[in-house]
């Protein structure tokens, strides 16, 4: 990590997280598999019908989103715990806090932004279209990033534990919840003809709060499970 400054040890972390994932594409596209797998199995499980379709797409679609980020929160630190990456980490002159919201952002480009492009396709199976579809793409946008700062926590929190997946589910789950309403509450809104805004207004507060907070809690998970 010989790049000065916190932008280029920011981009080194992203560069080097995304080499890794597409080196073990199995990992990433389990997750992604996974998402389109959930989705798509509600139509065939409910029928056919459009207006039923319409009505349970928003909170079928940001549960396997959800479920598609729990999925992949193991692979945040793990490997770099594993390796040492994360002690050198901690010793190298940059905020420590910096280089962990550089592997959320890596983390998110891997698994959270490929569900964001694959539910425009995914709506249109459940009779989604236009203004709902727009919406439904914003939202996850707006919500994916912040599972993922959240997630960064609880994977943090456990480093080194055994049986720590069940464990990050368990912490996580209930901060997830505010995020799951409000962005399956502004795709239901839209489909209804009230309006998105609040929820969308909602979920951005949710983004610009653990945008600062979320990588500042998990630096110091990881400091005390390197130490």
């Amino acid at each position: 990590m010989n790049q000065s400054g916190w932008g280029g040890a920011m981009r080194a972390i992203v560069r080097r997280d995304l080499l890794l994932a597409f080196r073990r594409r199995a990992d990433m596209m389990t997750t992604v598999f996974f998402f389109v797998m959930v989705a798509s199995l509600f139509p065939l499980g409910v029928g056919p019908e459009p207006a039923v379709l319409r009505m349970i797409a928003p909170g079928v679609l940001w549960v396997a989103a959800l479920l598609s980020c729990l999925l992949s929160l193991g692979r945040v630190f793990t490997a770099d715990y594993q390796d040492g990456v994360l002690e050198q980490m901690v010793l190298i002159p940059h905020p420590l806090t910096v280089l962990v919201l550089a592997k959320v952002v890596a983390h998110w480009l891997v698994s959270g932004l490929p569900v964001v492009l694959l539910s425009l396709l995914l709506g249109v199976q459940f009779g989604l279209e236009g203004e709902a579809l727009g919406v439904l793409a914003l939202s996850l946008l707006l919500g994916t990033p912040t599972l993922s700062l959240i997630g960064s926590i609880g994977a943090a929190l456990t480093l080194g534990v055994r049986g720590s997946g069940m464990l990050v589910a368990l912490l996580v789950l209930p901060l997830f919840i505010p995020v799951l309403i409000f962005g399956a509450g502004a795709v239901s809104s839209t489909v209804s003809g009230i309006g998105a805004e609040a929820n969308l207004s909602l979920l951005g507060a949710c983004l610009m709060v653990a945008l600062p907070l979320a990588p500042w809690a998990a630096a110091a998970a990881v400091r005390i499970a390197v130490e």
